[in-house]
Parts: C-alpha cells; structure tokens; sequence
C-alpha cells in the first residue's frame, strides 16, 4: 500500500502532540493542512487514527499500533540523510582511557557519541592509568589523578570521589569506619588511599596487608566475590550498586583525584579530537546541541 510521506509525516507529528494546531505549528503549514492529510491516511487505511475530543485529540487503537512503526522509521530515514548529507571523510581518533573510565563511564556512552560523530572512527585503548602517549600513537589519553603531567595538556572530566565499597555479604555488622580492621583492605598501587579515608572518616588506620590490585576494575570483582573491601570511584560502578553485587556501607568520600582528558602539547588539534572533546564537555552538562552545532556536527 502507498502512502503519502506528508501525510504520515502530519500523523506523526499530530499523535506526538495530541493537538492539531501545536502539530500544524511544528510542520509549518496550516490547520487545515493537517486534517486533510490525516484524513486521506485514514480513507486509504480504512481505520480511523484519531478520536476527537473537545480539547485535542486521542489515538484509537490503529493510531497506537502505528506510531511507534512511524516514529522508527522517520527516525532511520533521518539518520541514513545525516549520513549522506556528511561529506567529510572519516577521520581516526585514537584515545587511550584507563579502564575504569572506559567501562563505568565511556561505554554505555559509546553509541551516543557514534552518532552525534559519525565522521569520527574511534580506536579505543584502555590502559591502567600510566601510558606512553607518543609511543602508543594516542591522540588523547584519559587518566586520573590532578591534571599534571609533564608535556600535556588536560582538561578535566570529572571528579571521582572514592567510598568503600564490598560484597553485600561483608557488609553485614559494618556500624562504623573501626570496624573496618576486622577485614581484609584490598589496596590499589596508590598506597596511601586508605590512610587518607581514615583520617577524613576520622578514624585510626589499622595495618592494610590486603591483596594489591593495578585496576579498579579487577579491585572491584574481588571485592564482589567477597575477598575484602575495596576503595573505588562510585560513578563507576553505579551498576554494580544497582544489580546488588556491590554495597557502599558508609557514606564517607575521599577526593584524591579526578578523570583526565590530556594530549600532548605538541600534537595539532584535529576534528575528531575536537569533536570528542566538545562532546565529553556536553555530557557533563546535559544534551547541549549548541556546543556540537558550534563545531558543525
């Protein structure tokens, strides 16, 4: 069955907005434009879409059934015009992050920013916070820690305050940062994070002779499979919170550092890495299409 584009488009709009003259609006054409195409659609689908109310209108059961169908495809059809209409090469861009920030953070973003960039054909690497920008080829490297590394410029990301964090199965008896001495501290290379918790929690720190770990990542399954506690960046593992496989038994934070974007000063800015950068900023503050349409995306 043929059907005209306009008046689908004019559906669309008029069952998003439930309101023949906010959807006339939208379109740029009349009232009476919109009614006539809504009712060709309907004549040619011999069902009707809409029911009329005082104020506004109703889908049927028909209009329902047909909206997310439409929605769909409108949105596949402007996705695949996007790409068309895109006449910049694809450009590489090549970002080491520490593994942490690429699982916790970078991932579950990952398709939002193939499509706000489609040009830019990201090779992600992760490493454990210590990289060797020129000898790895990276156009940028995400790190934590306070933004100073010798040769760089960086910007910062985010902050990354650190909270304990265990299997549900430890947590049990937990009423204060003391009774932490009676279990295994799983440390990181940075030797002096628990210390620094207890003293923010105002605390004595016992002896920490817990198992040593080169990634958050690896701290935290040992902390889920219940092998002791584990100091980490919440943010990164709000869906370990969420499944139960993680617990944060006290509230207490320690600021020592956050996430990094960082290049070297001597390598040119190109397009991509603009275009990673204004879209990283833009994640921080909410969708933010100015910030990409200043940058012609």
């Amino acid at each position: 069955m043929h059907l005209p584009l306009n008046a689908l488009r004019a559906f669309e709009a008029s069952a998003r907005q439930l309101n023949l003259t906010r959807a006339a609006a939208e379109l740029h054409v009349t009232q009476t434009a919109v009614s006539q195409h809504i009712r060709n659609l309907e004549e040619r689908l011999g069902k009707p879409l809409f029911r009329r109310l005082p104020r506004g209108l109703a889908l049927t059961d028909e209009g329902q059934a047909l909206l997310p169908v439409v929605t769909e495809s409108f949105t596949n059809l402007a996705r695949a015009l996007e790409k068309l209409g895109d006449t910049r090469p694809r450009e590489v861009l090549t970002v080491g992050a520490v593994g942490t920030f690429a699982v916790g953070w970078l991932l579950p973003r990952l398709r939002d920013f193939q499509q706000a960039c489609p040009f830019v054909d990201l090779r992600l690497l992760t490493h454990n916070n210590r990289v060797d920008m020129a000898g790895e080829g990276l156009d940028y490297a995400i790190r934590f820690g306070d933004g100073a590394w010798h040769g760089t410029h960086a910007e910062r990301i985010m902050d990354a305050p650190m909270s304990v964090m265990c299997a549900p199965s430890l947590a049990h008896g937990l009423r204060t940062a003391a009774d932490l001495a009676r279990q295994p501290l799983l440390r990181s290379y940075r030797a002096d994070e628990w210390a620094a918790w207890f003293e923010a929690a105002g605390a004595p720190s016992p002896v920490v002779r817990g198992a040593v770990f080169d990634s958050s990542l690896t701290l935290a399954e040992a902390a889920a499979q219940g092998a002791g506690m584990a100091l980490l960046p919440v943010t990164m593992f709000t869906r370990e919170l969420q499944q139960g496989r993680l617990v944060q038994p006290f509230a207490q934070e320690l600021r020592q550092g956050s996430y990094w974007l960082t290049r070297l000063q001597s390598r040119p800015v190109t397009d991509a890495m603009t275009a990673f950068s204004a879209w990283l900023g833009a994640q921080q503050t909410g969708p933010d299409a100015k910030i990409l349409n200043e940058i012609g995306l």
